[in-house]
């Protein structure tokens, strides 16, 4: 297991390096193909998870079938904590896009670390925190925001994460289809295509099959705002 990559999420973040490792080995491993579901919404769970390689998204459905995107997360990067503190039904479907692997710890082996250990509570606390204030985030672009300012949004946002500096650009290895980024924007495909297409005719990006090379940060960040 990568403690490296775990000591990104903000479970570790706070520990020192020999709680670290002593909890990382309370963790097991989890691995998936692209295209395979960890869990689906409404499915039971008490397992919080740390994606150690690859990319997962994390998705609603609506009853007339249509699918929201509420997250790309990628290594560091931890999700399924609501389940430790308020045990019931998945909030969503976890689907891996890449060939994924995941660290993963029990509500019971969790909560061992808990008691006398404040600076794992203040990890997940900031968890949550950061989890509700994106939250708030997406309620606001979605109302405030037109599709073209909510697509450079997600895009820098990918950037910041996933993104590759180089000498034409930052080169972004999101590996979504046009549809998944579409529904992580809330907007149609069409719509979110014709934004890109308007985004490359100004020089500011370059499509590419499953990415984009970001040429001008600066333009498309004012377009975000």
């Amino acid at each position: 297991m990568d403690n490296d990559v775990l000591r990104q999420a903000p479970l570790f973040s706070s520990l020192d390096d020999e709680a670290a490792s002593a909890l990382g080995s309370s963790m097991s491993e989890t691995r998936l193909r692209r295209g395979d579901v960890l869990f689906h919404e409404g499915d039971s769970g008490d397992r919080l998870y740390v994606v150690t390689e690859g990319k997962v998204k994390v998705g609603r459905s609506s009853s007339d079938g249509r699918e929201n995107l509420l997250a790309i997360m990628g290594p560091g990067q931890m999700f399924g904590e609501l389940s430790l503190f308020d045990p019931g039904p998945r909030s969503a479907t976890v689907t891996a896009v890449t060939d994924v692997t995941f660290a993963s710890l029990s509500h019971d082996d969790l909560l061992k670390w808990l008691d006398g250990r404040p600076l794992v509570a203040r990890g997940l606390l900031s968890q949550l925190a950061a989890r509700l204030r994106k939250s708030n985030d997406v309620v606001a672009d979605l109302v405030f925001s037109d599709v073209p300012g909510r697509v450079a949004k997600a895009l820098l946002d990918l950037a910041d994460r996933f993104g590759r500096t180089a000498d034409d650009g930052v080169h972004v290895h999101h590996d979504l289809t046009q549809e998944e980024l579409a529904q992580l924007v809330g907007a149609s495909r069409e719509t979110v295509n014709k934004a890109l297409a308007d985004f490359a005719s100004r020089g500011w990006l370059r499509l590419e099959p499953r990415s984009v090379v970001i040429m001008d940060i600066e333009r498309l960040g004012k377009r975000a705002r």
